[in-house]
């Protein structure tokens, strides 16, 4: 781990390091936020998953969770979204919904991207344990979160791992890839035409088999452009409903899709992430 830029922000450290990546085959950055206090045994760790053509930068600098964070005690993990780096394919029409800045976290099968676009593992399995190295961070408190595709990942990954991440929130998820044109098209790209694969990357299919203790928090911002086409929230609320998933979907009227829409309610997630995690832990 090789630290790229250090910045001290209320009274805690926003860092971003840079590593070399076993499962995806490439370098990747992640930021790291560490609250004033040194990280404890009781310290939340929040994973953030940011949505299409961000990078691991859109939620340092948009999002303004760090002044709560550092109040709180909350160290944040932010990485980036996709696989980068010479050698690592991208869409052909250089589309921003497909291949560099669209990695969807999931692990794919197909060529020619199998060999990077592992997010899910990476997710998963080696960033909890490259981050713990930092400064004593624990990973007994981890919860995860995230926006757009983001969302998709975090209730994706929590509803298959909620043993790692515990606690789970998103802001205006893609729900139910599986039936939408973002979705259809990666799943097929990344994935090949088995749409039982697809299954294990799409949270209104996977409700029905993994439930978790948590409640989810859900913020749905009504002026969204991509709410109809492409979100669809309600989908997600009938399978928890179906299944007896607790589930706080919140519709905000006016708000869009951007990070104005995320750091207006950040400050609520945060302290849903401990709250839940307070409950789950004891």
């Amino acid at each position: 781990m090789k630290i790229v830029s250090e910045n001290k922000s209320f009274g805690g450290a926003q860092r971003v390091y840079e590593h070399d990546s076993d499962t995806l085959s490439c370098a990747m950055r992640v930021g790291v936020f560490l609250p004033g206090e040194a990280p404890t045994n009781k310290t939340t760790t929040l994973f953030w998953l940011s949505g299409l053509t961000c990078t691991e930068q859109n939620f340092i600098t948009k999002a303004g969770a760090q002044k709560l964070a550092s109040e709180l005690g909350v160290v944040l993990i932010t990485p980036d979204t996709s696989p980068r780096g010479v050698g690592v394919p991208d869409a052909e029409d250089s589309a921003y919904d497909l291949g560099l800045g669209a990695g969807f976290y999931l692990n794919a099968t197909q060529a020619p991207w199998t060999k990077h676009y592992k997010m899910y593992d990476y997710i998963v399995h080696e960033l909890p344990e490259i981050v713990s190295s930092i400064s004593s961070i624990a990973l007994d408190r981890l919860g995860i979160s995230g926006h757009s595709m983001g969302g998709h990942g975090a209730l994706t990954i929590h509803l298959r791992n909620p043993e790692l991440f515990k606690s789970v929130s998103a802001f205006s998820p893609i729900v139910g890839p599986s039936e939408v044109p973002w979705g259809r098209k990666v799943f097929t790209a990344y994935l090949g035409d088995d749409r039982e694969r697809w299954a294990a990357y799409d949270a209104v299919r996977l409700v029905a088999r993994n439930q978790s203790g948590a409640e989810i928090l859900i913020d749905q911002g009504g002026a969204d452009e991509f709410l109809e086409a492409q979100l669809q929230p309600e989908r997600f609320a009938e399978a928890c409903r179906a299944e007896g998933q607790k589930l706080h979907l919140r519709l905000q009227d006016g708000y869009d899709h951007s990070y104005y829409f995320i750091a207006s309610f950040i400050d609520d997630h945060i302290r849903h992430h401990i709250r839940e995690l307070d409950r789950l832990t004891g």
